[in-house]
């Protein structure tokens, strides 16, 4: 019970890829960088088990960027013809590739580092890979002409995946979707449509990770802009509680979620933001025990598994691994403190 996870991502070691930004470029080149990454995965995975961590993940070591380490193998993606476009409705620009033609994984994208990752712990393992809201919203489309049409053509491609990362072992499989909490009325027009294709047939967990974005500036000016109450969940959580994903992902560590909220999960398990990514300070155990108390007022302790509030690619790397403590801590202290057995 109070099993902790992180949303995915961990800071890369400076000598694979420069520190504190997103998009790093990488330090090293060839077979020197495919040996960097299989080392920076046994890193992270060491990392979190050393913090007390109980469900890991790769730490995402392999990937520049969470949406598009998937794109780069991707057939009909083009990272030539790059443009520069507003994402996440206009609240930043970034530079993206664009979609040129029909859809097609030219490989399994990830079952390198998750078959290093399955072979090199013993915990529970996660995965992440990016929800096909998301990618429209982060990719160019000169072929399809239709967003739902692009979405769907990338769920199907993400199931593929997702059904090899299970056959290796992987034990939750968690698609990203920060989009959803933007795009509030196509969620339930066509995004959680979009999921349930990507995770069909899948015999392990799946999660959806939503939250407020990385710790970036432009984040956290957007998120000063949305008043004392943040409610995007309340247009999306029904929907999810009715959906066939298994855990949402939600952001609550230090932002204006009203708590209260989370009882629209019912049946869900809820991985409890308990670590805000957003900011330098360092949670105390009885600050992380703190946000699961409030929690517990809302949904059943066997249903919280307390974790990150997103990914933490562009943190300070020590003050990450700190936070990664405190989390364990944190649970640790809730779970002597409410009683909680089963741990």
């Amino acid at each position: 019970m109070l099993e902790t996870t992180i949303a995915g991502s961990l800071p890369k070691p400076a000598w694979l890829a420069k520190p504190r930004m997103l998009w790093a470029p990488w330090q090293l080149e060839g077979e020197a960088l495919l040996e960097a990454k299989r080392d920076a995965t046994l890193l992270a995975l060491k990392e979190q088990e050393d913090a007390g961590i109980d469900i890991v993940t790769d730490g995402e070591q392999t990937r520049q960027h969470f949406v598009h380490g998937f794109l780069e193998q991707i057939e009909g993606v083009d990272f030539d013809r790059r443009v520069t476009m507003g994402i996440r409705n206009n609240r930043y620009d970034a530079e993206v590739p664009t979609v040129t033609g029909p859809l097609h994984r030219k490989r399994s994208v990830h079952a390198f580092e998750a078959a290093t990752a399955r072979a090199h712990t013993r915990h529970q393992l996660k995965f992440t890979l990016p929800g096909p809201m998301t990618i429209v919203d982060t990719i160019a489309d000169d072929h399809y002409g239709d967003k739902i049409a692009l979405a769907m053509a990338f769920a199907g491609l993400l199931n593929e995946e997702a059904r090899e990362l299970a056959a290796i072992g992987v034990d939750v499989i968690q698609f990203d979707e920060p989009a959803f909490n933007v795009y509030m009325a196509e969620v339930s027009e066509w995004g959680i449509a979009a999921l349930h294709r990507a995770v069909e047939g899948l015999p392990c967990k799946t999660a959806v990770h939503i939250c407020y974005g990385y710790g970036i500036k432009a984040n956290i000016d957007w998120k000063a802009s949305l008043g004392a109450e943040w409610r995007q969940y309340e247009a999306i959580f029904p929907a999810l509680a009715a959906s066939r994903i298994d855990q949402v992902s939600v952001e609550c560590a230090g932002a204006k979620v009203p708590t209260e909220l989370l009882g629209l999960l019912s049946g869900k398990d809820v991985l409890l933001g308990a670590i805000d990514v957003a900011s330098e300070h360092l949670e105390t155990p009885e600050e992380v025990a703190a946000t699961i108390e409030q929690a517990l007022r809302f949904v059943p302790a066997e249903h919280i598994f307390p974790c990150t509030n997103c990914g933490m690619a562009p943190m300070d790397r020590s003050l990450a691994t700190s936070k990664l403590a405190a989390l364990s801590a944190g649970a640790a202290l809730a779970q002597d403190r409410f009683e909680l057995h089963g741990r």
